[in-house]
């Protein structure tokens, strides 16, 4: 009988035993790595060279998932770049996607909210489920350059990604006269407006979602300020407007400042700061990294040549974020 019981014992504790193995290989953190980047113009810059570039840097990274803004084709490889490819017979991307994301590992394409020429792509080693493709509403509430929410099932946990580009310039969208509209400050107040647009339709729309793994990335086109003891610019500039909604009004952190908050890391080939990745705590919990590339191929480059503002490889810089999930 106690030969038994030494016996059942023995058994129990190997049932115990391999359930925690199992438990722990269950839980065991998955690394994600995320690469955004606005590549100008479909990655006009490497378009003559079957992006052949491009596709090689991409694949040293391995990134999990990556967010393309200006993914869409443009203009004729060449000295003149002022042609517009206006039909999608003769635009490469966003069409084609798929066949540049495989050559870099990736299965899975998704195109946001598409109003105009610059659509955001994702591409993904996992499979993206649609949520909502966001173009706005007239008569004010337009997203100019459209967004997008996905979501990305890893290692059983829901990422929920927002992808965005708002409105460029210094006048206000679909304004007569550009100038006075500059001088009063209308686009700052547009960007805003299309943030509160694209947050109150995504995260805001989802209760309890600052417990929940989102992030939000784009070419933002403004500034935070986050940065300002960089910049030294006056506390009430309206050239804070879009990022203060942000911080202000959603759980939103910016990972590249939370990470390093003494460390200015321009994205764009004027020195400033105006491309992000904001994630909710929970995701920023499991980031390890988080950075901006500047060496080799994607060292930001003018084209002489360029009768536009056209750099090589893009007039912006990578972001890449190292998750642990």
């Amino acid at each position: 009988m106690k030969k038994f019981s030494y016996i059942l014992a023995a058994i129990f504790c190997c049932c115990m035993a391999l359930a925690i193995m199992l438990s722990a290989k269950k839980h065991k953190e998955v690394p994600v790595r995320l690469l955004y980047w606005n590549i100008q113009n479909g990655m006009w810059a490497d378009q003559g060279n079957n992006w052949d570039n491009f596709v090689a840097w991409v694949s040293e990274q391995d990134p999990d998932i990556c967010v393309w803004a200006e993914s869409k084709s443009h203009y004729r490889t060449g000295e003149d770049v002022s042609y517009v490819l206006a039909d999608r017979e003769t635009q490469y991307l966003p069409d084609n996607w798929d066949v540049i994301a495989e050559r870099y590992g990736h299965k899975y394409v998704y195109v946001g909210g598409e109003r105009d020429f610059f659509p955001q792509t994702i591409t993904s080693k996992y499979p993206i489920h649609n949520m909502k493709r966001i173009v706005g509403e007239r008569p004010d509430s337009v997203v100019t350059h459209g967004a997008g929410w996905a979501q990305i099932k890893i290692a059983g946990k829901t990422l929920n990604v927002v992808t965005l580009h708002t409105w460029p310039q210094k006048y206000g969208f679909e304004v007569e006269d550009q100038k006075a509209s500059s001088e009063a400050h209308e686009g700052d107040y547009y960007r805003a407006k299309e943030l509160k647009y694209i947050c109150e339709h995504t995260i805001g729309s989802v209760p309890g979602s600052e417990n929940e793994y989102w992030m939000m990335m784009g070419d933002f086109n403004s500034k935070t300020r986050l940065d300002n003891w960089h910049y030294q610019y006056p506390d009430d500039t309206l050239a804070f407007l879009t990022h203060d909604y942000v911080l202000q009004n959603t759980p939103y952190i910016d990972v590249l400042h939370q990470l390093r908050p003494d460390e200015f890391q321009d994205t764009h080939f004027n020195g400033t700061r105006i491309d992000y990745v904001y994630c909710t705590q929970p995701l920023y919990d499991c980031v390890q990294n988080a950075y901006v590339p500047r060496e080799g191929w994607v060292d930001v480059q003018r084209i002489p040549t360029s009768k536009k503002r056209f750099c090589q490889p893009s007039d912006h810089r990578p972001i890449i974020v190292d998750f642990k999930l």
